[in-house]
């Protein structure tokens, strides 16, 4: 049997299904866990083909890469980390992926300027203990980066009812696995 190393992936479903791949050894860095991917693919499985994608805390990129494999029609990602979004780029590379896009930067920095285009799902998943989900999320709203209709995933350490969000957001499902609590919402404008 395979032995899994700590700092590996696999991707869960979709056209590259089983594919694995190796991310740096980073303070914070912490991929979605294989079975809360399932569960959030599972309920965003009408809204991902097609869609526009941001992840503005890729990290190692684990939600983008599941998200590109089961149809996303577009991808950007952020991360300030210069290893991860190296390595990011190189698995995109790998997959002959042309439709993703990463950028080393600060999220925030790159969420508080006017968005180029709209997206229809965003994946926010930001360092635990750093206080950047609610300000990425008023930043996201303020500046023109969701679709009236987005899909908005957050994973954070804090109750979803306990998080200050836009109000056109509504909470469609949550879950907490461990000490991280997930959840997904609708934006309605």
């Amino acid at each position: 049997m395979a032995q899994k190393t700590a700092n590996q992936l696999r991707i869960i479903g979709g056209d590259w299904r089983s594919r694995r791949f190796v991310f740096p050894d980073a303070l914070g860095l912490r991929p979605t866990p294989d079975r809360v991917r399932e569960t959030l693919f599972n309920w965003l499985a009408a809204v991902t083909p097609g869609a526009r994608v941001l992840d503005p805390f890729a990290g190692s990129g684990a939600l983008l890469l599941e998200a590109l494999s089961r149809g996303a029609g577009q991808a950007l990602a952020f991360d300030l980390n210069a290893q991860a979004a190296t390595a990011l780029r190189g698995h995109l590379q790998t997959l002959g992926c042309a439709q993703a896009e990463v950028r080393q930067t600060d999220a925030l920095q790159a969420l508080v300027k006017p968005a180029e285009a709209p997206f229809d799902l965003v994946f926010l998943d930001p360092p635990f203990g750093k206080n950047l989900l609610e300000p990425a999320c008023a930043a996201l709203e303020a500046q023109g980066w969701l679709a009236a209709d987005a899909w908005i995933y957050t994973e954070s350490e804090t109750q979803p009812s306990r998080l200050t969000l836009p109000a056109t957001w509504q909470l469609h499902r949550e879950k907490k696995t461990g000490n991280v609590h997930y959840a997904l919402w609708h934006r309605q404008a």
